[in-house]
């Protein structure tokens, strides 16, 4: 409720300090507690019986006619329960709210405090009213008047607050606490009630503290400085309706005119920019911030609708077919009605250093709550609009782009970090230099400001591409072993993945061995393999690549290091595999033949390539269970088999696979596996003509409609198979056969209830059965011959 420091200081900067005479403010009904002597807690909204109740706890009120105190119905007509039967109690958070806003939005200075002191509780019936009039300063310290309308039902009654010729209305609400705080010398009035009761708190705005305002410009900056105190020490919400959080950042101050990467500098600001940057640069150095100058793109999107003759937006309802008699071009935003703004996005593309030289190039996005501007978005000319009319669930919206600059401040304690969060190859490159520098307090004070956004910045950067990667990676484990502390080492090394790494990062990574001990390292090995994520999150064709391609080179390089190194060169090893038997094991379950099949075949490679690692690094141990975890699947494991076998011969310049001890990295094992399935597969009969059996894998499910499917399926006899049955039945059934991938048609005949579904085996039982086979003598002959197996 209360107006924040950033949106005061960008008034403040626009030479915008007129203030209002009246202020309207909303709060909820649970926000205060009444208790009336005689009558007990007031429920809110107040019914018409319980105001009348009220009534009869009243007495007529009286006003002051000079130096008198008289009543009188002809000027005030309402009922008065004095403030001794009155109990108010607010809720304290919300009733400092309340005062701050009235403060900011009559112009108070900042230093002054609003207490309200209660007054009396009124009540006014039908045709009850107060002709114009001016309270009295019933303190010495009373600056004005707070009007509580309580929750009711009434129609008329509207306070006419006004001040010279300006005059405004309020009335209350049915659902709502209504508050309107005015200053002592405002005319106002309570027209005639119509119907229903007006019940209100009437309360003595009083004034406490330094009422002074500093003159001139010292003056300004002081109120600056202040501001930029209040916005950097005031905690806000990160999301539009959250709670509070953390104080922000930074601010970013939006700039009236366009500026290149070229022209932006301190002294070569437009119009009213130089003027206020000028005070708000000064203000900041005063105050302990830092400010730099910055370009931003920004993009609003509103609410919006076009318009014809008739009222109506002609893209709801044109025909398709008059679809080129409307241009889909850029329109003049004349042309729409523009609403509530939905959704405005500010992104920093280019900034400064303090002195307004070495223009960067970043991109950061930055929150509402960061951002002021004393010139709105919507008073400016975009570089570009796109209309969006309405499409069913979405649409008749306007998007705006605008180019502007800016100024941000931040805390000169937290500059390290707003320049590190845009750029983490640049905060490891400062690091470096300080612990380099032998600064090792500064550096690690330096990356603990880097904690909060961290992760989010280094993640985001990879799942961008923006960068090469892999060298932020090494660049993180250089600066990780140059600080000399395994918390901030860990902290900098945690957002990587175990695909960023290659043979190059074997040298740095084996030093925080070394400086850090095994268990820190296998810690961070298995938060790079992706920790307790799901194996859907850690599965994919980024980590298929690396195990394929990196693995083999990275464990080689950190076991020609020696020492502890080596044990990581294991683990990395240990935790490939882990990942690929896992993956394996989920994948020999799914229910699709022909998924299966693909995904066994794309683990080929991986699965050749922890077999050559193992053997590279000799733990026949490893080989000995990874063969052995193969060979005790089921039969659909020769597509993996074949696959890594051939991904193992495939290799340039690997006529054989690397050897070990015990031969061939565990490839002859493999070898001879599959042939014996392959061989088993070709020994088995073929399917006689007439034989239309098909074996259903059960894949899990043992339901009733599943064991009649069964038993149609493997009857040999049995081609078509007519079965009423509901829709849920049929839905799964169709599942059950397209999941398996059988040939068997499944149709709907939409006749009688429950509908037919008429199932029928297909001739490709037949040809799929002779190509399977065809394919397994093949590969066969193709395994005898390349892996010298016995025939």
């Amino acid at each position: 409720m209360a107006t924040a420091a950033r949106e005061r200081l960008a008034r403040m900067l626009r030479g915008d300090v007129t203030s209002a005479f009246s202020v309207e403010l909303k709060a909820r009904p649970d926000d205060l507690g009444l208790e009336i002597e005689g009558f007990g807690p007031v429920k809110f909204p107040v019914t018409p019986a319980k105001a009348r109740k009220l009534i009869e706890l009243g007495q007529p009120a009286r006003f002051g006619r000079g130096e008198e105190t008289v009543t009188d119905p002809d000027v005030r007509d309402t009922w008065e329960i004095p403030k001794n039967r009155v109990r108010a109690s607010w809720n304290p958070a919300m009733l400092h709210v309340i005062l701050t806003t009235i403060r900011e939005e009559l112009g108070l200075p900042d230093g002054a405090e609003l207490t309200a002191d209660l007054h009396s509780l009124l009540v006014y019936e039908p045709n009850q009213f107060f002709l114009a009039h001016q309270d009295s300063e019933k303190d010495d310290a009373m600056v004005g008047t707070l009007v509580v309308t309580l929750p009711s039902n009434y129609r008329g009654g509207e306070l006419m607050v006004g001040h010279n010729e300006d005059w405004k209305a309020y009335r209350g609400s049915a659902t709502t606490l209504s508050l309107v705080a005015f200053y002592t010398d405002c005319q106002h009035e309570v027209l005639r009630v119509q119907s229903g009761y007006r019940i209100t708190l009437t309360y003595n705005l009083l004034m406490h503290g330094d009422a002074s305002r500093p003159k001139g410009e010292d003056g300004k900056l002081a109120e600056l400085g202040a501001l930029l105190r209040e916005h950097f020490s005031t905690p806000a919400p990160r999301y539009a309706y959250g709670e509070p959080v953390d104080p922000p950042n930074r601010l970013v101050y939006l700039l009236d005119h366009e500026y290149t990467p070229r022209a932006l500098g301190w002294t070569r600001l437009k119009g009213a920019d130089a003027a206020r940057v000028s005070l708000l640069r000064t203000a900041a150095e005063r105050a302990g911030y830092e400010a730099i100058l910055a370009l931003a793109d920004i993009k609003t999107t509103h609410d919006a609708y076009r318009e014809d003759e008739y009222g109506y937006d002609r893209r709801d309802w044109y025909d398709e077919d008059d679809e080129e008699e409307y241009d889909d071009g850029e329109y003049d935003d004349g042309e729409f009605h523009i609403q509530d703004l939905i959704d405005s996005e500010v992104t920093l593309t280019h900034w400064t250093g303090p002195d307004g030289r070495r223009l960067e190039q970043t991109s950061l996005p930055v929150s509402d709550r960061e951002v002021c501007a004393s010139t709105e978005n919507g008073d400016l000319v975009p570089y570009s609009s796109e209309y969006e009319g309405y499409m069913g669930n979405w649409g008749n919206t306007l998007d705006r782009w605008y180019h502007r600059a800016a100024v941000v401040v931040w805390p000169r304690a937290q500059a390290f970090a707003n320049r590190g969060e845009t750029s983490p190859a640049w905060a490891l490159d400062q690091l470096a230099a300080m612990a380099a520098a032998g600064d090792m307090t500064g550096a690690r004070e330096a990356a603990a400001t880097l904690r909060p956004f961290w992760d989010s910045a280094v993640r985001g950067l990879t799942s961008t591409e923006k960068g090469p990667v892999s060298e932020l990676a090494g660049k993180a484990l250089r600066t990780a072993a140059a600080v000399e502390d395994p918390e901030t080492a860990a902290m900098l090394l945690r957002p990587f993945r175990v695909e960023n790494l290659d043979k190059g990062h074997a040298g740095p990574l084996a030093a925080l061995v070394v400086d850090h001990g095994h268990e820190w390292t296998a810690d961070l090995l298995r938060v790079w393999f992706g920790g307790d994520q799901p194996s859907w999150v850690r599965v994919g064709t980024e980590r298929q690549r690396w195990v394929s391609d990196r693995l083999r080179g990275l464990c080689e390089a950190l076991d020609a290091t020696g020492g502890g190194a080596r044990g990581t060169a294991r683990l990395l090893l240990d935790l490939s595999w882990a990942w690929l038997r896992t993956d394996i094991d989920e994948t020999m379950g799914l229910p699709s033949r022909g998924t299966r099949d693909r995904v066994l075949g794309d683990r080929g490679r991986p699965l050749a390539a922890v077999l050559t690692t193992a053997a590279a690094l000799g733990p026949a141990s490893v080989l000995d269970a990874i063969c052995g975890h193969v060979k005790k699947q089921g039969a659909a494991v020769t597509v993996l088999e074949l696959s890594a076998l051939r991904a193992a011969t495939a290799s340039p310049g690997n006529e054989r696979p690397a050897a070990r001890a015990s031969g061939d990295a565990g490839f002859r094992d493999l070898a001879a596996d599959c042939a014996a399935r392959l061989r088993a597969r070709l020994d088995a009969p073929k399917r006689a003509d007439g034989d239309w059996s098909i074996v259903l894998e059960p894949r899990g499910c043992t339901c009733e409609l599943c064991a009649t499917l069964t038993a149609f399926l493997s009857d040999a006899r049995r081609r078509t198979f007519e079965w009423p049955l509901a829709k849920p039945g049929r839905q799964h059934v169709h599942s059950r056969i397209d999941n398996a991938e059988i040939p068997v048609t499944h149709v709907t005949r939409r006749q009688g209830r429950p509908y037919t579904l008429v199932l029928t085996k297909t001739d490709a039982l037949f040809t799929s059965d002779r190509s399977a086979r065809d394919a397994a003598a093949a590969d066969l002959e193709w395994l005898t011959g390349r892996w010298n197996l016995p025939g």
